[in-house]
């Protein structure tokens, strides 16, 4: 049975860009570092995080072209329109 203190597998997604920053408090740390021994799973999600970022690190809003940008903040909006639903009369 895992201790109040464990870190789930959720959290360890969570915290995951904090961790690769550096910028989890030691306690924090600690318990993302232990999940990690004792987990078949996140270690594997972990790397594929770190090639992840290795792999587009190279990419920034002004290296990309505006047509690209324009199109993904269209279909940003649309993606929050359908989840938010219909408008709700008198909000």
């Amino acid at each position: 049975m895992p201790a109040p203190d464990d870190l789930t597998c959720r959290e360890l997604v969570e915290l995951v860009t904090d961790y690769l920053e550096g910028a989890l408090s030691g306690r924090d740390r600690a318990r993302f570092e232990a999940h990690l021994l004792d987990c078949d799973g996140c270690p594997l999600y972990l790397e594929q995080m770190r090639r992840t970022i290795r792999a587009v690190g190279a990419l920034t809003e002004q290296g990309m072209p505006q047509a690209a940008k324009d199109d993904l903040l269209r279909r940003f909006g649309d993606w929050k329109r359908v989840r938010a639903g219909p408008p709700v009369p008198g909000r």
